[in-house]
């Protein structure tokens, strides 16, 4: 049986990585910007790329150390999972160079993003 300081120690670390994920996808937005107007746009939005990414593992990493071993709902990891699908969806539209799409799912996935926090 968990007790409620560690439930709340799961609870916290699944927030902080639901705001990391937030932060890093918005990070992506300004970074995007820069993509069109810097000469060095094009590798900080790569490599912001990677981080969102790993910053998506993270949140399913935290959503199944929050429902497993704590004994929690199992929706966060079906949502982070979703997520985590989404997150590589991007990450090959915008290899493919697919603007028409990869735009507005990057723009969907920090509103879920926000959504998810909130609802955190």
């Amino acid at each position: 049986m968990t007790t409620q300081a560690t439930a709340r120690r799961r609870f916290s670390f699944l927030r902080t990585a639901i705001a990391l994920q937030t932060l890093t996808i918005f990070l992506q937005a300004v970074s995007a910007g820069l993509l069109l107007t810097a000469p060095y746009g094009e590798a900080l939005h790569s490599a912001g790329a990677r981080v969102m990414y790993g910053a998506s593992v993270l949140y399913v990493l935290a959503a199944v150390l929050a429902w497993k071993p704590g004994g929690g709902s199992p929706r966060p990891v079906l949502h982070a999972s979703g997520f985590l699908v989404l997150a590589s969806a991007q990450v090959l539209l915008g290899i493919m160079h697919v603007p028409s799409v990869h735009l507005p799912l990057g723009v969907l996935m920090f509103g879920l993003s926000v959504l998810a926090l909130v609802r955190r």
